[in-house]
């Protein structure tokens, strides 16, 4: 099925619209205050931006979840149309536990895929893709590239059947009125059938990975609406949707339980087994159609039918299944909790006709990284919607994902995740000691079990390396306690020292290196070549001087060592006045190919704050190169709000706006809030966490930073309102 759009003028309208609605009430900038919690009225601020859907779009499809599981609807509020939706946002189940590894006939080793580099007049292994090399490695690498794979648990939709006995399509369906409630995390469907009215309710539970839907019709009691959950077969690719009806032998499904108001099903596969419970009010019964093909048919009695799905982990079948009402009251209830806490940004009284458009954005922003990102391991830039990378996590993303959090006031949800690194930092150990260098080497592209994954490129990144020193910084000073120094210290010191032992002493020119063998966030440049990539270097000075911080803060002796790299560490390197993307790369602005991707010169004075050595003139001369001559066409969707970041520390408020709707394709935000990129990526949440990060940052500042809402112009158009923000380092 090729990519489309059923109906692609929404889009424009719903943007078009956003556009002109401009707040109202604002004359001039405000004196400067203490922004206080309580003047917003946040239940207002979100609901006007609760999602309507009124035509089958398949890239308006809704999610409901709890941060470590999500389940996305169609227009029928279940997922009835799997295949129409899957070149869309597709309908997934997944979660956080759902992995599976298909059977190993080969018995490869991961060693298999490991190339030595020549690095420091050493032989350092990396694991890489060969794709360029055809034989047992290449093999190896893409077979631990794709496994473990995350799974699409189940699809749970509708069989309404017409008068005719035929089963629906989706050009059936009419008079769609579909809305997402905000502030109850609740999807509220209605549409007809041959003129039979349907209406649906979607919930899912805060904590458990429960669904809960009622649907109310005539339907029912004709005995023409039941319903259906399917099991698809992991494709083991790139991407996975949940659509694989083949290789019905390679897994099993039981209906182990099959009563008038109850059904258990457990679905086995290579190496994953779990259970699907279903629970409903009124009378039904769930039978076997076909191989993992399952249908839940309510009584005739009523024209009414709620139920309860739990998809469960081996260790959590013995959860019991709420209530449709107590999964709908627990949602309402925990969605209030997360709206009436943290940060809340009001732009209704500002008159740029851009303001309505970018709270959208930061409201949705906020719902779907709440939905997606806030478990207990870093997600995956597609979150729970659907595998990209074979479902795995890639840790230099988890700044985007996670960094907002605490900047708005809600740190427990950055700090769940941070449990996770400790629980893999053993395997982090394991690949400095392969590599020669000490501490933990954190894994770039990883899965849930911390196993590192070959990659031709992210093997060789390090940018990740520093955000675990982010992240806990930026969760001490939410609370600036001794216990959470003590919590996080080792791993602070861990990852330190491998930065540090990884900086390289050059006795002829008298200072330490990054690289070669490193490939920066830009990821245009050859490994083997490069070397001080520019962010890079200003990113191991802050995180080292950040550690030493924390032994202080402790009471501990400095780092030797760790000081004698800050001492020695190469400048940043310049060139005619502006900073190269890599001292490597003198030809970083007359390349082509050097002008693409992320500008990640942006983040050396951006996402981070100044650093010892850095010239605001030569980054404001950098900035202004960059903002001409970049082939913007070819970014990603947190390249606009970096760029915002840096323009504001550079006081470019005007500048920062104007990043933040650039109009270009990666930098689209659809209906549903979504970040799109590409027909490969439909979503992408680094672009929703970016957005997060920016506007937080240019709403309450940074360390340093003078008067209110410094990140916004001050030319009277952007009258910000906001509470419970926190200031960017």
């Amino acid at each position: 099925m090729n990519y489309t759009l059923l109906n692609p003028e929404i889009h424009k309208k719903i943007i078009l619209a956003l556009l002109i609605l401009a707040g109202t009430g604002c004359s001039g900038v405000k004196e400067e205050k203490e922004e206080t919690q309580g003047q917003i009225d946040r239940k207002a601020l979100v609901q006007r931006h609760n999602v309507v859907v009124e035509e089958a779009d398949t890239l308006a499809s809704l999610s409901v979840g709890n941060g470590k599981f999500a389940f996305t609807t169609d227009i029928t509020g279940l997922q009835t149309f799997p295949e129409t939706y899957q070149n869309g946002i597709p309908l997934g189940t997944q979660s956080e536990w759902g992995w599976d590894s298909f059977k190993d006939t080969t018995g490869y080793k991961f060693e298999e895929s490991l190339k030595a580099y020549d690095q420091y007049g050493r032989k350092v292994t990396y694991a890489v893709q060969r794709s360029s090399e055809p034989g047992r490695n290449r093999d190896a690498a893409n077979w631990f590239r794709k496994n473990p794979h995350r799974l699409q648990l189940g699809n749970l939709g509708f069989e309404i059947y017409k008068e005719d006995g035929s089963m629906i399509a989706v050009e059936d369906v009419k008079d769609i009125r579909q809305e997402l409630d905000l502030w109850a995390g609740e999807i509220r469907s209605s549409f007809t059938v041959e003129g039979e009215k349907v209406e649906v309710r979607t919930d899912a539970h805060p904590e458990e990975d429960i669904i809960g839907v009622e649907v109310t019709s005539a339907l029912i009691k004709e005995g023409r609406l039941k319903i259906r959950l399917r099991f698809p077969y992991p494709t083991g690719e790139w991407t996975d949707v949940g659509v694989n009806r083949q290789n019905t032998g390679r897994h099993k499904t039981e209906l182990a339980v099959s009563e008038a108001d109850r059904a258990e099903i457990i679905h086995t596969l290579d190496t994953m087994s779990y259970a699907v419970k279903m629970q409903w009010k009124e009378k039904g019964m769930a039978e076997q159609k076909e191989p993992h093909y399952f249908v839940v048919t309510p009584d005739k009695g009523s024209d009414t039918f709620s139920m309860t799905c739990l998809f469960a982990s081996q260790g959590n079948k013995e959860v019991s299944l709420p209530s449709f009402a107590e999964v709908q009251s627990a949602s309402t209830d925990g969605w209030e909790s997360f709206w009436n806490s943290g940060g809340a940004i009001d732009f209704s009284e500002c008159t740029d006709p851009r303001a309505a458009e970018l709270e959208r954005r930061v409201v949705l922003s906020q719902y779907l990284t709440r939905i997606q990102c806030a478990g207990n391991a870093p997600p995956q830039e597609t979150g729970l919607t659907h595998n990209s990378w074979f479902g795995k996590p890639h840790l230099e993303m988890h700044w985007w994902h996670g960094v907002h959090f605490p900047l708005w006031g809600r740190p427990e949800l950055l700090e769940k995740s941070m449990d996770w690194y400790t629980k893999v930092s053993r395997k982090a150990g394991k690949i400095a000691e392969r590599q020669g260098f000490e501490g933990v080497r954190w894994q770039k592209m990883t899965d849930i079990y911390g196993n590192e994954c070959p990659s031709s490129i992210g093997s060789v990144l390090i940018w990740q390396q520093p955000h675990y020193i982010t992240f806990a910084e930026l969760l001490y000073r939410a609370d600036p306690d001794k216990k959470t120094l003590e919590k996080y210290k080792e791993l602070v010191y861990a990852t330190a020292d491998f930065m540090a032992s990884f900086a390289h002493y050059d006795k002829d020119k008298k200072r330490y290196m990054l690289g070669p063998v490193v490939i920066p966030a830009q990821e245009r440049f050859k490994a083997e070549e490069t070397f001080n990539p520019t962010y890079e270097l200003a990113y191991w000075r802050w995180g080292l001087e950040t550690a030493q911080e924390w032994k202080e803060r402790l009471g501990e002796e400095r780092s030797a060592q760790w000081d004698d790299v800050l001492r020695k560490l190469s400048p940043l390197p310049v060139q005619d006045g502006v900073y190269l993307a890599t001292e490597s790369a003198t030809d970083s602005y007359t390349n082509p190919k050097y002008k693409t991707d992320h500008p990640s010169v942006f983040g050396t004075y951006g996402m981070l704050p100044e650093t010892s050595g850095l010239d605001k003139e030569i980054m404001r001369n950098t900035f202004d190169l960059i903002w001409k001559d970049w082939v913007w066409e070819d970014t990603w969707g947190w390249d606009f709000p970096m760029t915002a970041m840096t323009a504001a520390r550079l006081g470019l408020p005007e500048k920062a706006v104007d990043a933040l709707f650039m109009d270009i394709p990666t930098n689209t935000y659809l209906p549903n809030g979504h970040n799109y990129q590409d027909k490969r990526l439909r979503l992408y949440l680094p672009g929703n966490g970016g957005i997060l990060t920016a506007v937080a940052m240019m709403c309450a500042g940074w360390d340093g930073s003078e008067g209110e809402n410094p990140g916004f112009p001050k030319d009277g158009t952007w009258d910000v309102r906001w509470e419970g923000l926190a200031r960017m380092p």
